[in-house]
């Protein structure tokens, strides 16, 4: 379940209650006057079922609370009352298959956001998968597969497609246009630095065995493409991380960056080509295998609300 906390006005309290009262997954409904200091007014407060959840925050937007006030949401994780689990069977759908719309948006856009740590993780991925190719291992390719964060801007624009956010699509868009060129480019100096120290050479690339899959493009490729991405946005929306690094090992789109980088800078165009042409493919891939999952999953009670709210 969650935990519903609500900041309004004096003159929506009624209209707020009125809301939470009429909408069977609601329990242990609180209310505490004038508990708000910044804005001013009531704090009401209950736990509902995740398959209401979508329902019950539209039309508290209607009531223009998220304005005039706020509204907040939290999971919980024990609920001991029966009032709540009573709720929570009375509710429409399962509470696994419900997709909490403004959750999810709230956790992409977090997760999408460009910044200095978001570049810093993306160009240390690279620089590990330079280092892969280099050594020819497969286990320091894997520990860049999982560094890499371009996951949270992919599943980012999968949400955005589905709910119509051009914020969202803009923010996640400006995340990997601008991270992976600044990523790739330190990468592109570090190799020019080593092959110029003599660590790095054209055979390094030629000759890889154990990590040659990152630029071997087939049909493959988008199917495992669109099975990771559909793998990692239901773990997003049943919020279960674990399921986050499965995606992040079978995917080859920081890799294949770091990888067509390296193979540039000896002057292998071929290999730099086909490793290029990986990273489109896992970046369409994911993000289609992700809007698939949205619209075609179980909806529940879901009301799609406005961009605009």
């Amino acid at each position: 379940m969650l935990h519903l906390r609500v900041i309004a006005p004096a003159d929506l309290r009624d209209d707020v209650i009125e809301v939470l009262r009429g909408e069977v997954g609601v329990a242990n409904l609180l209310l505490h006057p004038g508990a708000a200091l910044e804005p001013e007014g009531d704090e009401i407060t209950a736990d509902i079922a995740r398959e209401c959840a979508n329902d019950l925050i539209r039309r508290l937007k209607d009531l223009d609370v998220q304005h005039r006030g706020a509204i907040t949401l939290e999971i919980l994780d024990t609920v001991l009352s029966t009032r709540a689990h009573r709720a929570e069977d009375r509710a429409e759908g399962d509470p696994a298959d419900a997709v909490v719309w403004d959750e999810l948006i709230g956790r992409t856009r977090e997760e999408s956001t460009l910044s200095v740590t978001f570049v810093l993780f993306l160009t240390l991925a690279c620089l590990l998968t330079a280092i892969g190719v280099v050594t020819d291992s497969t286990v320091t390719v894997v520990g860049a597969m999982v560094l890499g964060p371009e996951f949270g801007p992919l599943a980012a624009l999968s949400v955005a497609l589905v709910q119509r956010r051009l914020n969202l699509a803009r923010r996640a868009a400006l995340a990997l246009v601008v991270g992976f060129p600044i990523a790739m480019g330190i990468t592109a100096l570090a190799t020019a630095s080593a092959e110029a120290v003599g660590w790095l050479t054209p055979d390094s690339v030629a000759n890889v065995h154990e990590v040659d899959f990152i630029f071997k493009v087939g049909p493959l490729s988008f199917v495992v493409a669109l099975l990771a991405g559909a793998a990692g946005m239901l773990s997003l929306v049943s919020a279960r991380a674990t399921g986050l690094v499965g995606v992040f090992i079978s995917v080859y789109t920081v890799t294949a960056a770091g990888f067509a980088v390296v193979a540039a800078t000896v002057g292998q165009w071929d290999v730099a080509a086909k490793s290029a042409l990986q990273l489109v493919v896992n970046l369409v891939g994911i993000v289609i295998a992700g809007v698939l999952v949205l619209v075609l999953r179980p909806k529940g009670r879901w009301v799609p609300h406005s961009a605009k709210a």
